[in-house]
């Protein structure tokens, strides 16, 4: 959510931010918060200038009583009681308008950063670099179900007569590898200088509309039926939810985070869900890194957490590249956003695996995050980050690290979390 003195003072800056997020259908609220926002002073005047009238009826009333003065008394005590009612008219229609004004601007998109390249969708994201040589094998690389399969590492018949389509039972070694990534990915973090954090896994609807915009939350969030909570899609939003209404001490920050989670989402407006794999579901688990700081350091912040994603691929011998997003891919409130994804040697292309976003003071200003500053307090800028979520780096280490004859060569840095097992057998051989 972007200040509303922003909008005061430069409406054609916030125009042309929309235009670049092609987003024109939204031009209009600029004009309609200028009207409100005009509409809302015009009030604030007429009732400080009752109050005003009041004070000073107050004030004589007493006077008048005291010389006796009744008659004059009791028709000023009238006019008193008749601004009063005024007030709290203009009061009433005031908090209806700042209702209205906020519902707005949480609508209105964020001011993207200068740098940020200028297109309408993820296909016109643009590359920025690219880590380890992409493997080709000589053989072929299978679909990554049939990977698992193969290795008895999978039961999706199971899960979907339990929970439908979008869910998994993971089996034997796989589930422990899934598990060990998640470790590793924890200590990766740790010794990073993050503090670990094992945050609620259902937040208040104040929270959800802190974190995201309401495109994304009726997109994504499972709703706790008769309960004003939901289940969170990734644990940012909680690690985030933790600082609501706080007052920050200069001297704390930076608060550097990373916390493990089951996610749930819903996936309204993808498409579909597949019944065959596990790239796009319903629920999985995942390390995240999220960084509360000063407004002049986010910048640093953001290069440091997209790098320590590569950083952590590349230590497992996973080839990616890093990928900025465009305006028209970037969520509302985002100023920044870089993706980070692994070579997949099946498809012989990238895929998403992790995504690092700056989301300047978006979030705090609507979680009322504030920094204590000795020339009066400010908002903070929070950031947030994939460390790894399992269930597509699976299939980013069973592709690169397959054999040819279906086995799965474990990455010399999972190791001591498998046993110092260095290989998952076939065990199926269908």
């Amino acid at each position: 959510m972007i200040d509303i003195k922003l909008i005061r003072t430069n409406p054609d800056l916030v125009r042309e931010n929309i235009r670049k997020k092609f987003q024109d259908e939204k031009l209009p609220l600029v004009d309609e918060v200028i009207a409100l926002d005009e509409e809302i002073r015009v009030l604030k005047a007429e009732s400080d200038e009752l109050r005003s009238m009041r004070n000073k009826a107050s004030n004589l009333i007493g006077q008048l009583m005291r010389e006796k003065k009744v008659e004059e008394a009791n028709k000023m005590k009238q006019e008193v009681a008749d601004n009063n009612q005024k007030i709290a008219l203009n009061d009433e229609k005031e908090a209806k308008l700042a209702e209205r004004i906020k519902t707005i601007m949480m609508t209105i998109p964020n001011i993207i950063d200068p740098t940020v390249p200028i297109g309408k969708d993820d296909s016109e994201n643009v590359e920025i670099k690219r880590f380890l040589e992409p493997r080709v094998p000589k053989y072929e690389v299978p679909y990554h179900l049939d990977i698992i399969e193969k290795l008895g590492g999978i039961d999706l018949d199971s899960a979907r007569k339990v929970a439908g389509n979008g869910f998994y039972y993971l089996m034997g070694d796989i589930a422990r590898l899934h598990s060990a990534v998640l470790t590793y990915a924890r200590d990766f973090m740790i010794n990073k200088g993050f503090t670990y954090c094992i945050p609620p896994y259902m937040i208040r609807s104040n929270v959800v509309t802190g974190v995201m915009s309401f495109a994304e939350m009726d997109a994504m969030m499972y709703k706790i039926e008769g309960e004003d909570l939901y289940l969170i899609g990734t644990s940012e939003h909680s690690m985030i939810g933790k600082f609501i209404d706080s007052f920050l001490n200069k001297e704390d920050l930076p608060y550097t985070l990373t916390s493990y989670s089951p996610c749930f989402r819903k996936e309204k407006g993808a498409h579909g869900i597949e019944e065959r794999g596990i790239y796009r579901i319903h629920q999985f688990e995942k390390q995240e890194m999220i960084v509360v700081c000063e407004p002049t350091d986010s910048k640093e912040w953001f290069e440091k957490m997209y790098n320590y994603t590569v950083e952590l691929f590349t230590s497992m011998d996973i080839p990616v590249r890093t990928l900025e997003c465009c305006s028209g891919d970037l969520a509302d409130l985002k100023v920044k956003s870089i993706d980070v994804e692994a070579w997949s040697p099946r498809q012989k292309k990238y895929f998403e695996v992790g995504s690092c976003s700056n989301l300047g003071d978006a979030q705090a200003r609507r979680l009322g995050i504030r920094i204590k500053g000795e020339n009066g307090n400010y908002f903070a800028h929070t950031l947030n980050n994939t460390v790894v979520a399992p269930p597509r780096m699976l299939i980013a280490i069973l592709e690169n690290h397959m054999n040819e004859d279906g086995s799965i060569n474990i990455p010399k840095v999972l190791q001591p979390y498998m046993g110092m097992k260095t290989k998952i057998e076939v065990k199926n051989q269908k």
